[in-house]
């Protein structure tokens, strides 16, 4: 891919700061208390050194990942708690909490310039995926798991229109969402020019494409744009990428689910990248 020399830009994107109070107990739990279900997002949160204040479990229920669950959140200190499964389903706002429900700090997004950071201190090409408008929390939590997967240096959302990092996503995510950087953005397409200011491509997803994702150079500095279920991409955002790719569809339905769309792309860059 030819190197596009663009300016820098100096302008700062905003931190999104999130005020959230953890519930002192079960009955002040609501909708807006920052809650992880699971036992894959609550382990990788403890392994993580997420910040815990405590972890509700199934009476009864010690065995397998459990056990482990409670071994390490003992060792580090975390408050763990026994409680009845109604209690928990009552709790629960995945409803698969798989008798294990931990109360956390706010998942803390990041901004722009980090993940461009993170890219630089491994010295590679920033590989970055824009996210334009997903509302599924299991689109988003499955294309954080294969972000982490592929090796993406981040993802990026705006914050309207579309699904945070909520517990839904943190449970779709198998634990995913505790090493993939989120930047959430007021504005998609001024993020978008940002980039393009340093030095990234910006390479959107549709069947309008151009070229088949297996035909275009996706090497070098890359941002990659998933459009919404079922929408697409926007007419602004659509506009302002350097070019669009297609997956060709060779049987009667004429689309892939956003997610797995995604995850097909992605292992395109991934593959090139390794060239």
């Amino acid at each position: 891919m030819a190197n596009k020399k663009r300016d820098l830009n100096k302008n700062k994107f905003r931190r999104d700061n999130r005020n959230i109070d953890i519930a002192e107990n079960n009955k002040d739990v609501n909708e807006s208390t920052d809650m992880l279900e699971g036992r894959n997002s609550v382990l990788e949160a403890i392994r993580a050194d997420r910040t815990i204040n405590k972890i509700l479990i199934s009476k009864g229920d010690k065995e397998g990942s459990i056990k482990q669950i409670i071994a390490l959140a003992r060792e580090k200190g975390i408050v763990v708690q026994e409680t009845d499964r109604i209690s928990l389903d009552k709790i629960s706002a995945t409803h698969a909490h798989q008798g294990v429900i931990a109360f956390v700090a706010a998942k803390e997004y990041v901004e722009v310039e980090d993940i461009l950071e993170i890219a630089k201190s491994k010295g590679e090409d920033p590989f970055v995926i824009l996210l334009d408008g997903i509302t599924d929390p299991q689109n988003l939590g499955s294309i954080l798991r294969t972000a982490d997967a592929v090796g993406a240096h981040g993802v990026v959302i705006p914050k309207r229109r579309a699904i945070g990092l909520t517990a839904a996503v943190s449970k779709a995510s198998a634990g995913a969402i505790e090493y993939v950087p989120v930047a959430r953005v007021t504005n998609l397409s001024q993020t978008i020019e940002y980039l393009k200011e340093q030095n990234l491509w910006i390479v959107g997803t549709d069947l309008s494409g151009e070229k088949s994702f297996f035909e275009a150079d996706l090497k070098g500095p890359v941002a990659l744009v998933i459009g919404s279920e079922g929408e697409g991409m926007s007419r602004l955002v659509s506009e302002k990428c350097d070019f669009i790719v297609n997956i060709p569809m060779k049987g009667k339905i004429s689309s892939l689910n956003a997610a797995v769309a995604g995850a097909i792309v992605m292992y395109e860059v991934l593959k090139q990248r390794s060239k």
